[in-house]
């Protein structure tokens, strides 16, 4: 048994530091110890009731860390090993798998919150059962993983980049090279430049498309993403915004949603030339319902494409995309905006809510008042969202 400090969402109290329990590894699974991990928008959605989940449950799902100790079963996964954390374990046997579509596996327990055979590893002090966050649980020193969950990276990989290479990367340039297949040349608009959007805007380059027009309503973000490579940056807020896309791409081929807002999510037609593709790649609150003209997408031959996980495989992709940062073809490091210990998650939390700064990770190892930069000197400290209290049953 492992103790480690982790952040727990708590029935009717929010985000708190919590000690728990973590039972060693079984069969094939994996003891991590959690090096860095991204705050990403949907620990927000949980965090503030958009996705009832059942509680108390360990947020946290973009890791990267290192291998302490294995089950019995697993073979390709060592102790030492540097690995980044896939929030969506495949079977690996299902015919989606067999098909080389991972991200469509229809066994996977990950978005149940629990471990393959349905278990979780955690528990608090007095022996509740606390459950890891789409099967990972990644705010926390430690995590106990299936072993399909632990992809094996080179260890140059500094661990904050390979945190993001496990969720806002992945789904961001696997938006554009895969789920759109974008080809050299063509136009693209990306609405909303957070981690993933800036992610897609790299997935763009990388498939050669031109223009590029990135769209938000922070202009530290748009400068990122000027000089991550969009050709264009325009205001999410200007009135005008429609027209100006159309007249500097005659219509994108591809229009990208980054954000997970019905709005903005409806508009992605009306950027689109005839055949185009709107990407959905931003996540909505549970229960959101948007309107499209059918006409014009039939008339037209629009296509709506559904993005999960950014269509990739992350034992492929993940290595891939490690390759590509250590070339210097994807300068990922520059989607780090700020660093922190598990103290830090409030702050975190509250810029992922006013929607201007980059992507914080936390350091859960990293003790108080260090340079990981907490923001606090203790680690009790709360976060009681902007729902705290209101999830009750489990993500289906």
């Amino acid at each position: 048994m492992t103790v480690t400090n982790a952040a727990v969402l708590v029935p009717g109290q929010g985000l708190r530091s919590r000690v728990l329990r973590l039972a060693d590894p079984r069969d094939d699974q994996v003891l991590v110890r959690i090096e860095a991990s991204g705050v990403c928008h949907s620990d927000l959605h949980v965090l503030d009731g958009d996705w009832p989940v059942e509680e108390p449950i360990v947020l946290g799902h973009e890791g990267a860390g290192v291998v302490e100790a294995v089950g019995p079963a697993v073979r390709d996964v060592r102790p030492g090993d540097h690995v980044v954390l896939s929030w969506f374990a495949p079977c690996r046997r299902c015919e989606a798998c067999a098909a080389g579509r991972a991200w469509l596996c229809s066994n996977t327990k990950a978005v149940s919150n629990t471990l393959p055979d349905g278990s979780t590893p955690l528990s608090d002090e007095d022996g509740t059962p606390v459950l890891p966050f789409l099967g990972l649980g990644t705010f926390s020193e430690y995590a106990v993983v299936p072993e399909t969950a632990a992809i094996v990276v080179p260890d140059e990989v500094p661990f904050p980049v390979g945190a993001l290479i496990g969720c806002a990367v992945t789904t961001g340039v696997g938006a554009a090279v895969h789920t759109a297949g974008v080809r050299p040349g063509e136009s693209a608009v990306v609405i909303g430049c957070g981690g993933v959007g800036q992610a897609v805007v790299l997935g763009l380059g990388l498939a050669g498309a031109q223009p590029v027009v990135a769209v938000d309503l922070s202009d530290r973000r748009l400068g990122l993403a000027r000089e991550l490579g969009a050709t264009h940056t325009l205001r999410g807020d200007d009135p005008a915004l429609a027209e100006k896309v159309l007249e500097i791409t005659g219509g994108a081929h591809h229009a990208f949603e980054a954000i997970g807002r019905a709005a903005t999510i409806e508009a992605l037609p009306g950027l689109l030339r005839a055949g185009g593709n709107a990407v959905l790649v931003g996540m909505t609150a549970l229960g959101t319902r948007v309107s499209f003209d059918p006409f014009d997408l039939a008339d037209q031959g629009k296509n709506i494409l559904g993005c999960n996980y950014g269509s990739s495989v992350p034992a492929v992709d993940f290595p891939r995309l490690a390759s590509l940062y250590l070339s210097g073809r994807l300068p990922l490091d520059r989607l780090v905006g700020a660093e922190a210990g598990l103290a830090g998650l409030p702050a975190a939390f509250a810029d992922l809510r006013a929607g201007t700064g980059l992507r914080t990770v936390v350091r859960p190892g990293a003790p108080a008042g260090t340079s990981a930069g907490t923001s606090a000197g203790t680690d009790t400290w709360t976060d009681t969202g902007a729902n705290a209290g209101t999830n009750e049953g489990v993500r289906s």
